[in-house]
């Protein structure tokens, strides 16, 4: 049944999707997309710009929107493409809520311990291939990237990064720029 795979399915991504909302898009997109069919590339990466634009983690709009989709294009009602929504947000919660409860009770006994900081540190640069895999992912067919694309993505990066532009001024600045050019 679908409900129990979209379960297994987030409740692994969340398990493992270590590096925030961002690096799970690889997970998700090899699971939904490419191994399960739920959804396809364009509806994923449909799926991405609405969770984007969504107050919330990436993460969880994107497995309450694909839970939706799934469910739906499985051929369900809406209302137990609803259902689907839940299951795979409360399955890609879930294992966080778990881990962070079990850490918290373990962490203050165990801080000081050498192969707890050497795990931790070894995690950094898990999350940042994590996360270059979703910037990868992100670039396909769908989402050409041009040269005034990369032009408004080095602006932005510089001017945040040498002039401290506030992040949300820099995203008006780019929306304005993208109107402009395109």
């Amino acid at each position: 049944m679908i409900f129990w795979k979209l379960f297994y399915v987030f409740f692994k991504i969340g398990l493992f999707g270590f590096g925030g909302g961002y690096a799970m898009l690889a997970l998700i997109q090899q699971d939904v997309v490419d191994e399960h069919q739920w959804v396809s590339s364009q509806e994923f990466t449909d799926i991405v710009a609405i969770s984007q634009m969504t107050p919330g983690p990436i993460a969880i709009n994107s497995a309450t929107y694909v839970g939706f989709t799934a469910v739906h294009n499985a051929g369900y009602s809406q209302q137990m493409s609803v259902l689907g929504s839940v299951t795979a947000t409360i399955a890609v919660c879930l294992p966080s809520l778990l881990l962070v409860l079990l850490i918290s009770l373990s962490y203050a006994k165990f801080r000081s311990n050498r192969y707890i900081a050497a795990a931790f540190l070894g995690l950094r640069p898990a999350t940042v291939g994590l996360i270059a895999a979703a910037a990868l992912l992100l670039m396909n067919s769908e989402n050409f990237i041009d040269y005034k694309s990369f032009i408004i993505f080095a602006a932005a990066f510089i001017l945040t990064w040498k002039f401290n532009v506030h992040p949300i001024l820099m995203i008006l600045i780019a929306a304005a720029l993208g109107l402009f050019i395109y």
